[in-house]
Order: C-alpha cells, then structure tokens, then sequence
C-alpha cells in the first residue's frame, strides 16, 4: 500500500504504536467509507428532499403528481454526488497501491456513467410526467419517443462503459458495429417499427390514452391503458389486459370509439321482427281503440290525419318514431327514424335507429332495453305480433 495523504496526517496520532502504519491506514479507508455513507444519508434524506418540497411547495399540482419520479430521481444524484467525491478523492484518502486505485478508478467512473445515465432517465421521465399534465398530451402522446429516448441514452452508455473497461476509443468500439447492423436490425426490429409506428399514431391522432379501440384479431375490446414504444396495453372491459404491437395499428385494422364519445351520443340501433301474417289495414274499431288507450293518446292527439287507409304496421312504425322523438334521454339532435328493412324468413324487421344522450354503458344498455321493452308491449295494441320460432309454451296468436 501507498501512503496517501490523509494517512500521513493519521500517522502522526498512532506512532506511539507498534503498527502506526496499518492502523492509519485502516482509519484513513475507513474514514473515506463513513464519509461516503454520511455523504449519501445527508443528500438522500436531508439536502435534496428538502428542495423537493420547496419545489413541491411553489407549484402543488405540477410537481405534486411526481412525487415518486423526484423520489427516484433524488436517490440517483445522490449516489452520483457520492461517486463525484469517490473519485476525486481517491488518491487523498485511500492508502492503495497504483493497481487497485485505478481499479477502483475505473470501478467509479462506471458506476458515475451508470447513474448519469440513469438521472438523465428520471429527467426524461420527469419531463413526459410535467408533459402529460398539458391539455394536448392526451392528443399527442409521447410515451414512445421518451422510452427511445431512454433506450438510445442506454445504448449510448454502454458504449461508454465497454470503451473504458477496454481503455479504447468510443469510435473503435463503434466501429465493430458495422459487422453487427444485420444482427442488430434483427434484434430492435419491433423497436424500430414500433418507433415509426408511435410516429404516425400521434402525427394522425389514432389512438390515446383512454380511447376504447376493439381490435378483434388481438381479442382486445376496451381502454388504452399504456401507449408504449413496442406495445400498446388495453384493459378490455372484463378487467384482462391484452398487449398489442404497437406497429399492429398501423400495419391492421382497429376500431377506435373514440369519435362516438365526442359526438354527444351512442348509438341505439335494434330490429323487431314482426309477423307478417299479422300486417293487416286498420278496422275503424281498431283506430277507436287505440285513440282511448292512455299509451297512445298523446301521439294521436297531435296527429288527427285519417287513420283508415293506413296499415296496422305504418302506424306503429309513425307512433314508434313519435315516441323516440318525444323521449328525453335520447339527442335529438342526430339521426332518428324508425325503418322497414327486407322482409326475411324470420318475419319483417322494423328497426329503431336513435342515439343516446348518456353515452356510458350500463345507462346505455338500460335505455335500449327499455324501448325495445316498450314497443314489445305495444305491438299487441296494433294487432301485431312479434316473429320467434316456436319453442315453449305456445303464444296466444294462435287463436288469431
């Protein structure tokens, strides 16, 4: 071992001992050890949580929200402060011979490579944390340039690391990578299209964070949950996540709801089949009957027309429409009518198109079945009936 110069000065207290030397060295290592941890333990709990919370203090909302990024970020610099003073401290403090301080050298310089790169991580990340809290993130997501960021700063300190264990120029190392580029394309093929992919995705506003896209091939049906540079996270309304290829959105086909969310309604769109043996011209007993039912006074007290060249099924599709443009919980604002499609075996559909004010799902689904429920209890009125294939008790049509 080498005398360094704190071990000089320790000398001087332990030359009335018989081993001055080992025990001014010991006390100079150990020294340098304690001053290292007490160095860690000021920054880590001390120093930086304090300016945290006076950051924190100035601006609540914004930093509030990253707590655990600048939790991170703070025990990071303080490892790379203690680094700092390792290295330039070496040859001070530490009582070693040439070999193993420029073990020890070389040992600090990559762990201050390490955490340099992994603060300008946090940074990155600190910032995509400030960024999503902007009123346009949602529509421009950056998740995946920050994780290429993140990926590129990586490979950038391995690099780095493997020239100074070598003792070699960063341009040698980089130049073995030509006979690798094949190897390499191969191996960061999903990053690359994943990268291009994130590219388009945000430039064309296909998907983010929340949006409810349906990509059957996948079996994903549900909310963007993560839009990452190699996979997009979707948690399907039965509370499974299904992981996508985030090349898939542009390289397939996905349905993305996200335009029925901003257009102010859902859409309601349910056929009946009627049995056409029960399409038959309105009896004047009939149009007596209907107009003294309480359900359907209303509709035919703003409309007195002549009932009696009409069709039992016209009039119901003419109330059936009255009824949905009456209706409170549906916009009236967009398209609603009530239509005859092509007559089937199963009977004529006559389907219900409108849309729902309430555009959440349980609310939703109440709705349509509440006018399906509706118009089926109506249609005996009209002496209609409804087509099914016969199972079960027989219905009371058959006496008609």
């Amino acid at each position: 071992m080498t005398m360094s110069q704190l071990t000089t000065i320790l000398l001087e207290w332990f030359t009335p001992l018989k081993q001055a030397l080992l025990f001014a060295q010991i006390s100079a290592t150990s020294i340098g050890i304690v001053s290292l941890l007490m160095l860690y333990l000021f920054a880590k709990q001390l120093f930086l949580p304090s300016i945290q919370k006076l950051v924190i203090y100035f601006s609540p909302t914004t930093a509030g929200r990253l707590s655990k990024l600048l939790d991170k970020f703070n025990g990071r610099l303080a490892i790379m402060l203690c680094c700092i003073v390792f290295i330039g401290t070496l040859e001070l403090i530490y009582p070693f011979n040439d070999l193993i301080l420029s073990v020890l050298r070389t040992f600090g310089q990559c762990a201050m490579l390490i955490y340099g790169g992994l603060i300008f991580s946090s940074i990155i990340s600190i910032s995509g944390g400030i960024y999503n809290q902007l009123s346009f993130a949602k529509d421009v997501p950056i998740q995946g340039l920050i994780q290429l960021v993140k990926l590129v700063t990586f490979i950038v300190i391995c690099v780095l690391l493997v020239s100074l264990m070598l003792d070699k120029s960063p341009a040698y190392i980089l130049s073995g990578f030509g006979a690798l580029a094949a190897v390499l394309l191969l191996v960061f093929k999903d990053t690359i299209l994943g990268f291009v992919a994130s590219i388009q995705i945000a430039a064309n506003r296909l998907v983010t964070h929340g949006d409810w896209i349906q990509m059957d091939q996948y079996g994903a049906d549900g909310e963007v949950e993560d839009l990452g540079l190699n996979i997009v996270k979707v948690r399907n309304w039965d509370k499974t996540i299904t992981s996508i290829p985030t090349y898939a959105l542009i390289a397939q086909s996905f349905k993305n709801w996200r335009g029925m969310q901003e257009s102010g309604g859902r859409r309601i769109k349910r056929a009946l089949n009627i049995d056409m043996h029960s399409v038959r011209l309105l009896e004047a007993e009939t149009v007596q009957s209907l107009q003294q039912h309480p359900v359907l006074k209303s509709y035919f007290d703003k409309n007195t027309e002549d009932l009696s060249s009409f069709t039992n099924i016209s009039v119901f599709r003419r109330y059936a429409e009255f009824y949905l443009k009456v209706h409170p919980q549906l916009n009236h604002g967009m398209t609603l009518m009530v239509r005859e499609l092509q007559p089937t075996a199963t009977g004529l559909p006559i389907e219900f198109y409108c849309f729902s004010e309430d555009q959440r799902w349980i609310p939703y689904e109440h709705l349509q079945a509440d006018i399906t429920d509706h118009f089926l209890a109506v249609l005996p009125l009209f002496k209609l009936y409804p087509y099914q294939h016969i199972s079960g008790a027989l219905s009371t049509q058959s006496g008609q």
